[in-house]
């Protein structure tokens, strides 16, 4: 079974961590999934670091923080045969789009699901950024518009 890296934003709201672990349980049908939103090892970090009163030590406590979340997402990208990023929004999430064109660049292919009806990207041809949709293609991935799409492009990998 072919393993994917998930990126998404879903994890930051409680209106889309439902709709996270409902993508996950179709997917797993197909893939084994990779969610950096499992790790909770940062959060009492953020925690300990959100509580200092003075500035400049909370900000360099949240780089420290940042740089080690963006290490281990590295660490989880690397491995995995394929990367699915969410595009859902009225703007594609920076953190997935930066993680889609990290996979690009390791020669992953990567796939993208925008079940948003609302139109985005440069143009009505793009979907979404022209140049996140060029890497989606150029990597021999495909851009799609249902869940049941991707599992069924995922099926087929």
């Amino acid at each position: 079974m072919k393993s994917i890296y998930l990126a998404s934003p879903l994890g930051f709201a409680a209106s889309t961590r439902g709709f996270m672990a409902e993508l996950i349980g179709e997917l797993s049908a197909v893939v084994r999934v990779v969610n950096p939103w499992d790790d909770t090892s940062f959060a009492a970090e953020f925690e300990r670091v959100h509580a200092l009163k003075d500035i400049d030590e909370r900000r360099a406590g949240f780089h420290a923080v940042n740089l080690a979340i963006g290490g281990k997402n590295e660490e989880l990208i690397r491995p995995v045969d394929l990367l699915v990023g969410v595009l859902d929004g009225v703007d594609v999430d920076s953190g997935t789009a930066a993680e889609m064109g990290f996979g690009y660049g390791l020669g992953k292919p990567v796939f993208g699901l925008r079940t948003d009806w609302r139109v985005t990207g440069d143009n009505e041809a793009a979907g979404v950024n022209l140049q996140l949709r060029y890497f989606i293609e150029r990597s021999g991935g495909r851009y799609v518009t249902s869940v049941a799409e991707l599992v069924g492009t995922l099926r087929r990998v």
